[in-house]
């Protein structure tokens, strides 16, 4: 139940991506630990290094708001204007943000359309770089 409503809210967001140039649209829900629910969509720029994946503004707007658990989130994604047939797994960076604020058993929802599919974080970035690297 958890995961169809986190990719329901995922799709919803997505609506909201702004991606002229790469015409490629991502939606993000994720879940805290204490039940609320933050979304994100992917925004670019023409110069595209400012360019910042949903799933960090999903995080960084529940991070503004002084929430730093969380125990899921959903990401969905594919060509804008189209329905999600596909797979979107996140990048390398949004991956390391969740290191940052997530334990291992942290879930991430993949969607194409279709079925769920679940990983953890420790699945998707096993040998992660975080807070006890830098003591």
């Amino acid at each position: 139940m958890k995961e169809k409503m986190l990719i329901e809210k995922a799709l919803a967001a997505r609506e909201a991506s702004y991606s002229p140039y790469s015409g490629f649209a991502v939606g993000a829900a994720l879940l805290s630990k204490d039940g609320r629910i933050f979304t994100g969509a992917n925004i670019e720029s023409a110069s595209y290094t400012p360019t910042i994946c949903a799933e960090r503004v999903a995080f960084f707007t529940a991070i503004h708001q002084g929430v730093k658990e969380f125990s899921a989130i959903a990401v969905v994604g594919g060509k804008a204007g189209e329905s999600v047939s596909a797979y979107c797994a996140p990048c390398g960076v949004c991956r390391q943000v969740m290191a940052e604020f997530c334990t291992g058993d942290f879930e991430i929802v993949l969607y194409d359309g279709k079925s769920p599919k679940v990983y953890t974080l420790n699945d998707l970035l096993p040998e992660r770089f975080g807070k006890a690297d830098l003591s």
